[in-house]
């Protein structure tokens, strides 16, 4: 989610509060939410020997102006993660084609809706 402001003339004030937003609050929001991926994900993920839906982790990378919430899978197969030939589909080793299926899209939607949802009230807070 990005949010961005062009302006005109002074706005110190605003900049002001932008800029000293509690870091702190986002990184829980985003702690919390990164958690509740993991288990909407390991929920969602076909599960055949169950190690794929068992390898989800998130982290959460920040620097100046930015902040990333990143999911990950850790279940890899000659360094192709299982995840992405689940979604995606994949060839097999006979000729045939196994079809993808979409299931990280809508386990993962609920979740990002709620967290543009609480830090928007987050940040509009005065």
């Amino acid at each position: 989610m990005t949010i961005t402001f062009r302006h005109y003339g002074k706005f110190e004030r605003m900049e002001k509060f932008l800029n000293g937003l509690n870091k702190s609050v986002i990184q829980a929001i985003l702690e919390k939410y990164g958690q509740e991926g993991v288990s909407a994900l390991s929920a969602a993920t076909p599960k055949d020997t169950g190690f794929t839906s068992q390898s989800w982790g998130y982290k959460i990378t920040a620097n100046k102006d930015r902040y990333n919430l990143i999911w990950t899978n850790s279940n890899e197969s000659e360094g192709i993660p299982i995840v992405v030939l689940i979604q995606y589909g994949h060839g097999t080793g006979s000729g045939g084609f196994v079809q993808g299926r979409d299931f990280i899209n809508p386990a993962i939607r609920p979740i990002l809706d709620r967290i543009a949802e609480e830090l928007s009230k987050e940040v509009t807070k005065l």
